[in-house]
Protein backbone atom coordinates (compact mmCIF):
# COMPACT_ATOMS: atom_id res chain seq x y z
CA UNK A 1 0.00 0.00 0.00
CA UNK A 2 1.70 3.11 -1.15
CA UNK A 3 -1.80 5.84 -1.59
CA UNK A 4 -1.11 8.06 1.01
CA UNK A 5 -4.63 9.08 1.77
CA UNK A 6 -6.05 5.11 2.16
CA UNK A 7 -3.05 4.89 4.80
CA UNK A 8 -4.46 8.06 6.10
CA UNK A 9 -8.10 6.30 5.83
CA UNK A 10 -6.43 3.23 7.59
CA UNK A 11 -5.14 5.17 10.29
CA UNK A 12 -8.26 7.18 11.07
CA UNK A 13 -10.56 4.40 11.10
CA UNK A 14 -8.35 3.05 14.39
CA UNK A 15 -8.39 6.38 15.37
CA UNK A 16 -12.38 6.31 15.35
CA UNK A 17 -11.94 3.06 17.62
CA UNK A 18 -10.34 4.53 20.22
CA UNK A 19 -6.27 4.80 19.25
CA UNK A 20 -4.23 7.40 19.73
CA UNK A 21 -3.80 9.71 16.83
CA UNK A 22 -0.15 9.00 17.11
CA UNK A 23 0.27 5.75 17.65
CA UNK A 24 -1.93 4.88 15.20
CA UNK A 25 -0.04 7.14 12.36
CA UNK A 26 3.20 5.21 13.76
CA UNK A 27 1.76 1.68 12.98
CA UNK A 28 1.13 2.59 9.43
CA UNK A 29 3.68 4.11 8.79
CA UNK A 30 5.81 1.57 10.01
CA UNK A 31 4.24 -0.62 7.57
CA UNK A 32 4.94 1.17 4.32
CA UNK A 33 8.62 2.82 2.65
CA UNK A 34 7.50 6.39 1.36
CA UNK A 35 9.32 9.24 0.06
CA UNK A 36 9.35 12.01 2.69
CA UNK A 37 6.54 13.82 0.79
CA UNK A 38 4.25 10.91 0.87
CA UNK A 39 5.15 10.89 4.68
CA UNK A 40 4.34 14.15 5.09
CA UNK A 41 0.84 14.56 3.49
CA UNK A 42 0.13 10.92 5.82
CA UNK A 43 0.83 12.72 8.84
CA UNK A 44 -1.17 16.40 7.82
CA UNK A 45 -4.25 14.42 6.67
CA UNK A 46 -4.02 12.37 10.00
CA UNK A 47 -4.08 15.10 12.21
CA UNK A 48 -5.49 17.64 10.27
CA UNK A 49 -8.99 15.77 10.08
CA UNK A 50 -8.46 14.63 13.81
CA UNK A 51 -7.91 18.46 14.94
CA UNK A 52 -10.49 19.95 12.39
CA UNK A 53 -13.49 17.09 13.13
CA UNK A 54 -16.02 19.61 14.49
CA UNK A 55 -15.89 22.20 11.37
CA UNK A 56 -15.34 18.92 8.96
CA UNK A 57 -18.68 17.25 10.63
CA UNK A 58 -20.58 20.52 10.52
CA UNK A 59 -20.14 20.92 6.69
CA UNK A 60 -20.94 17.52 6.46
CA UNK A 61 -23.90 18.54 8.79
CA UNK A 62 -24.89 21.81 6.72
CA UNK A 63 -24.21 20.05 3.17
CA UNK A 64 -25.64 16.74 3.40
CA UNK A 65 -29.58 15.25 3.53
CA UNK A 66 -28.36 13.03 7.09
CA UNK A 67 -26.13 14.43 9.80
CA UNK A 68 -22.56 13.49 10.16
CA UNK A 69 -23.38 11.44 13.16
CA UNK A 70 -25.82 9.11 10.88
CA UNK A 71 -23.29 8.54 8.30
CA UNK A 72 -21.77 5.30 8.31
CA UNK A 73 -18.35 5.95 10.14
CA UNK A 74 -15.99 4.79 7.87
CA UNK A 75 -17.98 7.12 5.07
CA UNK A 76 -17.67 10.14 7.52
CA UNK A 77 -13.65 9.69 7.86
CA UNK A 78 -13.61 9.34 3.82
CA UNK A 79 -15.49 12.79 3.44
CA UNK A 80 -13.63 14.41 6.82
CA UNK A 81 -10.52 13.73 4.50
CA UNK A 82 -11.99 15.30 1.22
CA UNK A 83 -13.77 18.25 3.17
CA UNK A 84 -10.00 18.79 4.98
CA UNK A 85 -8.21 19.26 1.32
CA UNK A 86 -10.58 21.44 0.13
CA UNK A 87 -10.63 23.69 3.12
CA UNK A 88 -7.38 23.56 4.68
CA UNK A 89 -4.58 22.46 1.94
CA UNK A 90 -4.45 25.09 -0.13
CA UNK A 91 -1.38 23.07 -2.35
CA UNK A 92 -3.93 20.22 -3.54
CA UNK A 93 -5.92 21.34 -6.56
CA UNK A 94 -9.64 20.74 -5.52
CA UNK A 95 -10.12 18.41 -8.28
CA UNK A 96 -7.47 16.24 -7.00
CA UNK A 97 -9.24 16.17 -3.59
CA UNK A 98 -12.46 15.03 -5.32
CA UNK A 99 -11.18 12.54 -7.30
CA UNK A 100 -9.14 11.02 -4.50
CA UNK A 101 -11.73 11.23 -2.22
CA UNK A 102 -14.49 9.44 -4.85
CA UNK A 103 -11.50 6.78 -5.52
CA UNK A 104 -11.46 6.35 -1.51
CA UNK A 105 -15.23 5.56 -1.69
CA UNK A 106 -14.74 3.51 -4.38
CA UNK A 107 -12.28 1.17 -2.61
CA UNK A 108 -13.58 1.13 0.50
CA UNK A 109 -16.88 -0.53 0.50
CA UNK A 110 -18.85 2.53 -0.70
CA UNK A 111 -19.05 2.42 -4.39
CA UNK A 112 -22.69 2.87 -4.76
CA UNK A 113 -22.10 6.05 -2.80
CA UNK A 114 -19.57 7.55 -5.22
CA UNK A 115 -22.11 10.44 -6.64
CA UNK A 116 -23.14 11.62 -3.29
CA UNK A 117 -19.38 12.05 -2.25
CA UNK A 118 -18.39 13.42 -5.80
CA UNK A 119 -21.75 16.20 -5.16
CA UNK A 120 -21.31 16.37 -1.93
CA UNK A 121 -17.69 18.09 -2.35
CA UNK A 122 -18.72 19.71 -5.64
CA UNK A 123 -21.05 21.59 -3.98
CA UNK A 124 -18.66 22.62 -1.42
CA UNK A 125 -16.26 24.21 -4.48
CA UNK A 126 -19.08 25.91 -5.86
CA UNK A 127 -20.65 27.70 -2.76
CA UNK A 128 -17.09 28.43 -2.31
CA UNK A 129 -16.85 29.88 -5.51
CA UNK A 130 -20.20 31.42 -5.73
CA UNK A 131 -20.00 33.23 -2.45
CA UNK A 132 -17.47 34.30 -2.41
CA UNK A 133 -16.99 33.57 1.45
CA UNK A 134 -17.06 30.99 3.46
CA UNK A 135 -19.23 28.21 3.05
CA UNK A 136 -19.62 27.21 6.47
CA UNK A 137 -22.36 29.03 8.30
CA UNK A 138 -21.47 30.32 11.86
CA UNK A 139 -23.98 30.85 14.37
CA UNK A 140 -24.04 34.26 16.37
CA UNK A 141 -22.93 33.13 19.88
CA UNK A 142 -19.60 33.29 19.98
CA UNK A 143 -18.47 30.35 21.61
CA UNK A 144 -19.87 27.74 19.45
CA UNK A 145 -18.83 29.98 16.57
CA UNK A 146 -14.95 29.66 17.72
CA UNK A 147 -15.83 26.02 18.61
CA UNK A 148 -16.78 25.36 14.97
CA UNK A 149 -14.42 27.63 13.14
CA UNK A 150 -11.41 26.39 14.68
CA UNK A 151 -12.86 22.95 15.74
CA UNK A 152 -12.75 22.97 19.88
CA UNK A 153 -15.28 21.55 22.38
CA UNK A 154 -17.57 24.49 23.70
CA UNK A 155 -16.01 23.91 26.97
CA UNK A 156 -12.47 24.89 26.33
CA UNK A 157 -13.48 28.06 24.33
CA UNK A 158 -15.34 29.11 27.65
CA UNK A 159 -12.18 28.33 29.96
CA UNK A 160 -10.04 30.74 27.63
CA UNK A 161 -12.76 33.05 27.11
CA UNK A 162 -13.51 33.59 30.81
CA UNK A 163 -8.91 34.24 31.01
CA UNK A 164 -8.38 36.08 28.05
CA UNK A 165 -11.54 37.35 26.23
CA UNK A 166 -12.38 37.23 22.64
CA UNK A 167 -9.94 38.46 20.18
CA UNK A 168 -6.78 36.71 22.54
CA UNK A 169 -8.82 33.51 22.40
CA UNK A 170 -9.36 33.59 18.65
CA UNK A 171 -5.34 33.87 18.46
CA UNK A 172 -4.93 30.99 20.64
CA UNK A 173 -7.21 29.26 18.64
CA UNK A 174 -5.42 29.62 15.54
CA UNK A 175 -2.24 28.78 17.21
CA UNK A 176 -2.98 25.88 18.44
CA UNK A 177 -4.23 24.38 14.63
CA UNK A 178 -0.70 24.88 13.49
CA UNK A 179 1.79 22.65 12.90
CA UNK A 180 3.76 21.92 15.91
CA UNK A 181 7.70 23.12 15.72
CA UNK A 182 10.53 21.16 17.44
CA UNK A 183 12.66 22.98 20.25
CA UNK A 184 16.18 21.03 20.65
CA UNK A 185 18.15 21.22 24.03
CA UNK A 186 21.34 21.30 23.71
CA UNK A 187 23.36 19.21 26.39
CA UNK A 188 26.32 21.70 28.15
CA UNK A 189 28.51 18.81 29.45
CA UNK A 190 29.10 17.46 25.98
CA UNK A 191 29.15 20.42 23.43
CA UNK A 192 28.30 24.37 23.11
CA UNK A 193 24.88 25.50 21.32
CA UNK A 194 27.62 27.02 18.77
CA UNK A 195 28.90 23.69 18.07
CA UNK A 196 25.07 21.93 17.42
CA UNK A 197 24.44 24.94 15.39
CA UNK A 198 27.28 24.28 12.90
CA UNK A 199 26.43 20.86 12.77
CA UNK A 200 22.94 21.54 11.50
CA UNK A 201 23.66 24.07 9.34
CA UNK A 202 26.48 21.98 7.47
CA UNK A 203 23.86 19.21 7.28
CA UNK A 204 21.37 21.70 5.68
CA UNK A 205 19.28 22.14 8.45
CA UNK A 206 17.90 25.71 9.51
CA UNK A 207 17.93 26.49 13.14
CA UNK A 208 17.11 29.76 15.56
CA UNK A 209 17.91 30.39 19.09
CA UNK A 210 15.23 31.36 21.41
CA UNK A 211 15.36 34.16 23.22
CA UNK A 212 16.13 33.77 26.86
CA UNK A 213 16.78 30.28 26.72
CA UNK A 214 20.61 29.60 26.75
CA UNK A 215 20.25 26.03 25.67
CA UNK A 216 17.59 26.58 22.94
CA UNK A 217 17.53 26.11 19.41
CA UNK A 218 14.11 25.68 16.98
CA UNK A 219 14.01 24.18 13.85
CA UNK A 220 12.52 26.54 11.33
CA UNK A 221 11.87 23.75 8.86
CA UNK A 222 10.81 20.15 8.71
CA UNK A 223 14.14 17.70 9.21
CA UNK A 224 13.07 14.25 8.55
CA UNK A 225 13.99 11.84 11.30
CA UNK A 226 14.99 13.34 14.77
CA UNK A 227 17.44 9.99 15.53
CA UNK A 228 19.46 11.23 11.96
CA UNK A 229 19.91 14.47 12.44
CA UNK A 230 23.93 15.27 13.87
CA UNK A 231 24.87 14.98 17.49
CA UNK A 232 21.64 12.80 18.35
CA UNK A 233 24.00 9.56 19.20
CA UNK A 234 26.72 11.74 20.39
CA UNK A 235 24.04 13.16 23.49
CA UNK A 236 24.87 16.42 21.99
CA UNK A 237 21.19 17.60 22.99
CA UNK A 238 17.61 15.89 23.12
CA UNK A 239 14.30 17.30 22.26
CA UNK A 240 12.22 19.39 24.79
CA UNK A 241 10.21 22.40 23.99
CA UNK A 242 11.22 26.09 25.04
CA UNK A 243 8.29 25.92 28.08
CA UNK A 244 9.12 22.83 29.41
CA UNK A 245 13.00 24.31 29.60
CA UNK A 246 11.90 27.51 31.70
CA UNK A 247 10.56 24.92 34.34
CA UNK A 248 13.82 23.66 35.32
CA UNK A 249 15.30 27.07 35.20
CA UNK A 250 12.72 28.30 37.38
CA UNK A 251 13.85 24.96 39.79
CA UNK A 252 17.23 26.63 39.66
CA UNK A 253 18.98 23.25 40.95
CA UNK A 254 22.43 23.67 42.18
CA UNK A 255 25.73 21.28 42.17
CA UNK A 256 25.71 18.86 44.42
CA UNK A 257 22.76 19.16 45.97
CA UNK A 258 19.49 16.42 45.93
CA UNK A 259 16.62 16.65 43.84
CA UNK A 260 13.32 14.82 43.30
CA UNK A 261 11.42 15.20 40.47
CA UNK A 262 8.45 13.47 41.42
CA UNK A 263 6.45 12.86 38.47
CA UNK A 264 9.74 12.56 36.13
CA UNK A 265 8.83 10.21 33.15
CA UNK A 266 9.52 10.41 29.53
CA UNK A 267 12.34 12.81 31.17
CA UNK A 268 12.77 16.08 29.55
CA UNK A 269 12.99 17.83 32.95
CA UNK A 270 15.25 15.20 35.35
CA UNK A 271 18.12 15.42 32.33
CA UNK A 272 17.61 19.12 31.84
CA UNK A 273 17.87 19.42 36.03
CA UNK A 274 21.02 16.88 35.67
CA UNK A 275 22.31 19.20 32.92
CA UNK A 276 21.98 22.52 35.11
CA UNK A 277 23.83 20.59 38.14
CA UNK A 278 27.02 20.13 36.75
CA UNK A 279 25.63 15.70 36.38
CA UNK A 280 27.00 16.44 40.21
CA UNK A 281 24.41 15.68 43.35
CA UNK A 282 21.68 13.46 43.28
CA UNK A 283 18.19 13.32 41.31
CA UNK A 284 15.31 10.85 41.84
CA UNK A 285 13.39 10.24 39.36
CA UNK A 286 10.37 9.06 40.18
CA UNK A 287 6.97 7.77 38.25
CA UNK A 288 4.93 4.30 38.60
CA UNK A 289 4.97 3.43 34.98
CA UNK A 290 7.78 1.26 34.55
CA UNK A 291 8.08 1.63 30.74
CA UNK A 292 7.75 5.40 30.72
CA UNK A 293 11.19 5.28 33.10
CA UNK A 294 12.67 2.97 30.50
CA UNK A 295 12.31 6.10 28.33
CA UNK A 296 14.04 8.15 31.08
CA UNK A 297 17.03 5.76 31.26
CA UNK A 298 16.98 5.86 27.58
CA UNK A 299 17.92 9.56 26.90
CA UNK A 300 19.90 9.55 30.17
CA UNK A 301 22.39 7.15 28.76
CA UNK A 302 22.39 9.05 25.51
CA UNK A 303 22.96 12.29 27.14
CA UNK A 304 25.74 10.54 29.59
CA UNK A 305 24.46 11.44 32.67
CA UNK A 306 25.20 9.60 35.76
CA UNK A 307 23.71 11.88 38.62
CA UNK A 308 20.05 10.15 38.07
CA UNK A 309 18.58 7.59 40.01
CA UNK A 310 15.15 5.97 38.90
CA UNK A 311 12.24 5.18 41.56
CA UNK A 312 9.33 3.10 40.36
CA UNK A 313 6.13 4.29 42.79
CA UNK A 314 3.46 6.48 43.37
CA UNK A 315 4.85 9.92 44.52
CA UNK A 316 1.96 9.98 47.02
CA UNK A 317 3.20 6.49 48.77
CA UNK A 318 6.64 6.97 49.24
CA UNK A 319 7.39 8.14 52.85
CA UNK A 320 11.53 6.89 52.50
CA UNK A 321 11.43 11.19 50.85
CA UNK A 322 10.67 12.87 53.61
CA UNK A 323 12.37 16.01 54.24
CA UNK A 324 15.36 14.68 52.10
CA UNK A 325 15.64 16.95 49.43
CA UNK A 326 17.12 20.38 49.18
CA UNK A 327 14.10 20.87 45.77
CA UNK A 328 11.52 19.21 44.65
CA UNK A 329 9.99 19.33 40.71
CA UNK A 330 6.49 18.68 40.61
CA UNK A 331 5.52 18.13 37.15
CA UNK A 332 2.21 17.36 37.46
CA UNK A 333 0.03 14.87 35.78
CA UNK A 334 -2.45 17.39 33.79
CA UNK A 335 -4.94 17.79 30.94
CA UNK A 336 -2.28 18.93 28.54
CA UNK A 337 -4.40 21.58 27.33
CA UNK A 338 -1.44 23.65 26.65
CA UNK A 339 -0.05 21.56 24.35
CA UNK A 340 -3.02 20.36 21.93
CA UNK A 341 -0.87 21.26 18.54
CA UNK A 342 1.02 18.88 19.84
CA UNK A 343 -1.74 15.65 20.24
CA UNK A 344 -4.35 16.18 17.75
CA UNK A 345 -7.09 14.48 19.70
CA UNK A 346 -6.55 15.78 23.22
CA UNK A 347 -9.55 18.42 22.65
CA UNK A 348 -11.83 15.53 22.11
CA UNK A 349 -10.52 13.15 25.15
CA UNK A 350 -10.43 15.39 27.60
CA UNK A 351 -13.66 16.74 29.59
CA UNK A 352 -14.89 18.68 32.37
CA UNK A 353 -14.93 15.69 34.37
CA UNK A 354 -11.35 14.24 33.06
CA UNK A 355 -10.39 17.94 34.50
CA UNK A 356 -12.07 17.62 38.13
CA UNK A 357 -10.67 14.31 38.30
CA UNK A 358 -7.07 15.09 37.58
CA UNK A 359 -7.18 18.60 40.02
CA UNK A 360 -7.98 16.25 42.86
CA UNK A 361 -4.98 14.62 42.11
CA UNK A 362 -2.55 17.37 41.29
CA UNK A 363 -3.98 18.41 44.68
CA UNK A 364 -3.00 15.16 46.17
CA UNK A 365 0.59 15.26 44.95
CA UNK A 366 1.61 18.26 46.30
CA UNK A 367 0.44 17.86 49.96
CA UNK A 368 2.58 14.68 49.72
CA UNK A 369 5.48 16.13 47.39
CA UNK A 370 6.16 19.30 49.40
CA UNK A 371 7.16 16.74 52.56
CA UNK A 372 10.00 15.61 50.30
CA UNK A 373 11.18 19.26 50.74
CA UNK A 374 13.87 20.16 53.85
CA UNK A 375 13.30 23.71 55.51
CA UNK A 376 14.37 26.37 53.54
CA UNK A 377 14.02 24.04 50.56
CA UNK A 378 11.96 24.94 47.21
CA UNK A 379 9.04 23.12 45.50
CA UNK A 380 8.44 23.80 41.65
CA UNK A 381 4.94 23.07 40.36
CA UNK A 382 4.03 23.03 37.12
CA UNK A 383 1.69 21.94 34.16
CA UNK A 384 1.37 22.04 30.48
CA UNK A 385 -2.49 23.26 30.82
CA UNK A 386 -4.24 26.52 30.65
CA UNK A 387 -7.14 25.56 33.02
CA UNK A 388 -7.20 27.46 36.20
CA UNK A 389 -8.89 24.26 38.03
CA UNK A 390 -5.39 22.38 37.72
CA UNK A 391 -3.26 25.61 38.31
CA UNK A 392 -4.01 28.87 40.32
CA UNK A 393 -6.59 27.00 41.95
CA UNK A 394 -4.61 24.03 43.10
CA UNK A 395 -1.58 26.28 44.59
CA UNK A 396 -4.58 28.56 46.50
CA UNK A 397 -6.04 25.79 48.28
CA UNK A 398 -2.41 24.08 48.76
CA UNK A 399 -1.08 27.87 50.38
CA UNK A 400 -4.30 28.43 51.91
CA UNK A 401 -3.33 24.87 54.32
CA UNK A 402 -0.01 24.95 54.40
CA UNK A 403 1.41 28.73 56.40
CA UNK A 404 5.54 27.31 56.08
CA UNK A 405 5.13 27.67 52.38
CA UNK A 406 5.08 31.08 50.04
CA UNK A 407 5.74 32.28 46.69
CA UNK A 408 9.09 33.29 45.28
CA UNK A 409 10.00 34.88 42.69
CA UNK A 410 13.10 33.53 40.34
CA UNK A 411 16.44 34.59 41.32
CA UNK A 412 19.07 34.88 38.38
CA UNK A 413 17.16 34.06 35.71
CA UNK A 414 14.95 36.06 33.21
CA UNK A 415 11.92 34.90 31.92
CA UNK A 416 10.61 36.19 28.72
CA UNK A 417 8.94 39.53 29.06
CA UNK A 418 5.34 38.15 27.93
CA UNK A 419 5.68 35.35 30.54
CA UNK A 420 4.81 37.61 32.97
CA UNK A 421 4.47 37.02 36.62
CA UNK A 422 1.59 37.46 37.53
CA UNK A 423 0.58 39.28 40.95
CA UNK A 424 0.52 36.53 42.54
CA UNK A 425 3.96 35.45 41.53
CA UNK A 426 3.46 32.47 39.63
CA UNK A 427 3.87 31.97 35.90
CA UNK A 428 1.70 31.51 32.84
CA UNK A 429 3.53 30.77 29.32
CA UNK A 430 0.44 31.83 26.53
CA UNK A 431 1.62 30.14 23.31
CA UNK A 432 -0.13 32.80 21.12
CA UNK A 433 1.66 35.19 22.86
CA UNK A 434 5.25 33.38 22.95
CA UNK A 435 5.48 30.92 20.97
CA UNK A 436 5.78 28.30 22.69
CA UNK A 437 3.69 25.19 24.26
CA UNK A 438 1.13 26.56 27.04
CA UNK A 439 2.76 26.04 30.69
CA UNK A 440 1.59 27.26 34.29
CA UNK A 441 4.89 26.96 36.64
CA UNK A 442 5.15 28.68 40.28
CA UNK A 443 8.15 28.52 42.51
CA UNK A 444 7.46 27.80 46.34
CA UNK A 445 9.88 27.72 49.31
CA UNK A 446 9.52 26.44 52.59
CA UNK A 447 10.07 28.66 55.60
CA UNK A 448 9.88 27.89 59.70
CA UNK A 449 6.62 30.17 59.86
CA UNK A 450 4.25 27.67 61.61
CA UNK A 451 6.78 27.14 64.48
Amino acid sequence: MTNPRQIAFTALRDVHKGAYADVALDRVLQKVNLADCDRRLVTELIYGSVRRQRTLDTLIDQLAKKKSDQQPQDLRTILHLGFYQLRYQERIPASAAVNTTVQLAKENGFSGLTGFVNGLLRQYIRLAEKIKTDPLQLPENPVERLGILHSFPDWIIQVWLEQLGLADTEQLCEWMNQSPTIDLRINPLRTSIEEVEAALQSAGILVRRVSHLPQALRLIASAGSIQKLPGFKEGWWTVQDSSAQLVSHLLDPQSGEVVIDACAAPGGKTTHIAELMADKGKIWACDRTPSRLRKLQENSQRLNLQSIQVYTGDSRHSPQFQNTADRVLLDAPCSGLGTMHRHADARWRQTPESVRELSVLQKELITHTSNFVKLGGVLVYATCTLHPAENEQVISAFLAESPDWQIESPRGFEFPDSAQSTPQGWFKVWPHRQDMDGFFMVRLRKTNNSE
